[in-house]
Order: C-alpha cells, then sequence, then structure tokens
C-alpha cells in the first residue's frame, strides 16, 4: 500500500464525509484520481463502510443498553478462535467481537433494548454455544468518547468535530 493510500484511509476514518473533491486537495491528486484510489481500496477491503457515530443519550425516546461481555471459550481444533467468534459476531445483537490477551479469549460488544434483553441474549444464545466456558457481562453505563469522539452533555464545545 503506497503512501497516498494510506493518507486517504486515514482522512476517511477521521471524517467519513469527506467530499472527493476535499480530499484530492488534500493529498496533491485530481478528483478523478482519487475517485479511482478509493473505489481501489474499496474494492480490496480496506474501506468496508462508512458509518456516523450517534450520541443515543441526545435522543429523548432512545432507551438502548450496551454491554461488554468477556468470554473465555476453548478453541476449536485446526481453527483456533476464529469459528466461534464468525458464529457470534452473526447474532444481529453483536455488534464488534474482538480476540483478547488476558483472562479472557473474546470481547464480545453487545446492544439491546434492555438490560433483560441483552441478559437473555446471554443465557440463552452466547453461553450455550459449544466450546464457550464462561462469560462476564459489564453493563455500559455511560459513554465518555468512541471511536475518537468525545461525549459531553455539558459542553458542546468539547465535541470532537473532524471537518476538511
Amino acid at each position: 500500500m503506497d503512501q497516498k493510500e494510506i493518507e486517504v484511509l486515514q482522512l476517511l476514518e477521521n471524517n467519513g464525509r469527506l467530499e472527493t473533491d476535499a480530499i484530492a486537495k488534500m493529498i496533491n491528486l485530481s478528483v478523478e484520481e482519487t475517485e479511482k484510489l478509493i473505489y481501489k481500496l474499496e474494492e480490496e477491503g480496506a474501506i468496508l463502510g462508512y458509518s456516523t457515530v450517534i450520541n443515543w443519550s441526545k435522543v429523548l425516546e432512545y432507551e438502548g443498553v450496551t454491554a461488554m461481555i468477556d468470554v473465555k471459550v476453548t478453541p476449536v481444533r485446526g481453527l483456533g478462535f476464529d469459528k466461534l467468534a464468525e458464529r457470534m459476531y452473526r447474532f444481529p445483537e453483536v455488534k464488534a467481537v474482538y480476540l483478547m490477551s488476558g483472562a479472557y479469549d473474546l470481547s464480545v460488544s453487545v446492544e439491546g433494548k434492555t438490560m433483560m434483553e441483552i441478559s437473555r441474549f446471554v443465557s440463552e444464545k452466547l453461553s450455550t454455544l459449544d466450546n464457550v466456558l464462561s462469560t462476564t457481562t459489564h453493563f455500559v453505563l455511560k459513554k465518555y468518547k468512541h471511536d475518537g469522539v468525545i461525549f459531553d452533555d455539558d459542553d458542546d464545545d468539547k465535541r470532537i468535530v473532524v471537518s476538511p
């Protein structure tokens, strides 16, 4: 991967809404060259998607719950942790799965409408998977920072806003 590709990836990671012409100016390429470069990065799987960070606490009707679940497993012979991680990330409630070092093998981020919904997910789906030895669930009480964006209910000026 060359330096221009890395620059484009860094710019888009910080602000997925950047227009192609703004990116082109920042990396000293033509708009057409930049469009081709972004398309290439998408086709190669370096760019997997574009997302927006939402402060759901600002949405009065939203009462969602997020949990981080530590999972201890027995790896599958010949496949390691990959097959188990794949089974977990296919559940619609699961937002992220990470292989970890330390006391637990996998960290699973789950979202639901209520704590009870997440509790049912853990007891009925996650912990019943073959090779899952134990789980420890941590409910997120408040978000302070996510994906580089600071969440601050009191002072909007402290919020990180990435602009071109």
